[in-house]
């Protein structure tokens, strides 16, 4: 069963499969193909860059790190570069030339040359950054609670707060994100949970149930789902997780 106490869909009951919760649509992901993936990385961030290869973003202070590799081969990578040893990465997002870099609590955004990964320019924010992404003219940011925020992709700024809600109310633990189209999709962290929410009003159009995906990495609580990518011009998506060593190509089909 889906919970539906963590996304407030209906107080704390229980969403069983195939059921809706205010129109709330019910999906799973399922899998396609798994890839290889690292379990050396602590995961906060993961984007199909415009070339077809693959971004990661890690967090943990003195380790993190941002690096490309192939899609099938997760010991070919193409370049990587690490954080200063103070911060703690989380999420990324490519923006034309540029990738955008988040760190949890230390207030700053790294700005990075789309091909080389260096450091061209920082910028600051307020509070706590969890996801990035992008999409048309804005970038969408996270920090954990209920609310997303909207920024101007070259300079950071902050345009405005909007709150997210299923059936009026808040959904708080928004983590790792992904625009696409009008639409930008979260994982509830902690949770095998991912919400489709309308990037304009702020609801939540669906409700995703990853727990099916195997999480083949260590016994951690903190080893949690942690990565969402379109794979751009299908409806395919990838997910992985913290120390996860597995990347699978899921697509999202009804909820039985």
């Amino acid at each position: 069963m889906l919970t539906a106490c963590a996304l407030a869909l209906g107080g704390c009951a229980s969403v069983e499969p195939g059921a809706s919760a205010g129109g709330v649509e019910k999906l799973r992901a399922v899998v396609q193909e798994r890839y290889p993936f690292d379990s050396a990385s602590f995961t906060q961030g993961l984007e199909v860059a415009a070339d077809g290869t693959l971004l990661v973003g890690t967090g943990q202070e003195g380790q993190s790190r941002i690096y490309r590799r192939t899609l099938e081969n997760a010991d070919a990578e193409l370049a990587s570069v690490d954080l200063d040893p103070e911060f703690f990465g989380e999420g990324i997002t490519q923006v034309g030339d540029s990738v955008w870099q988040l760190t949890w609590q230390d207030g700053v955004a790294l700005r990075r040359d789309a091909n080389t990964l260096e450091e061209t320019d920082r910028a600051t924010y307020d509070g706590e950054g969890w996801g990035l992404c992008a999409r048309q003219d804005e970038l969408i940011f996270s920090d954990g609670s209920a609310e997303l925020r909207r920024l101007d992709p070259e300079t950071f700024a902050e345009r405005e707060r909007f709150t997210v809600t299923a059936n009026g109310a808040p959904v708080a633990g928004l983590n790792e994100l992904e625009c696409v189209g009008d639409a930008v999709y979260a994982n509830v962290f902690t949770t095998t949970d991912i919400v489709r929410i309308d990037a304009t009003t702020g609801e939540v159009t669906a409700l995703i149930d990853a727990s099916a995906l195997p999480n083949n990495a260590e016994d951690d609580p903190n080893n949690v789902l942690n990565g969402i990518a379109h794979l751009s011009d299908t409806e395919e998506f990838l997910f992985t997780g913290k120390r996860w060593p597995d990347m699978y190509r899921v697509t999202f089909e009804p909820a039985e």
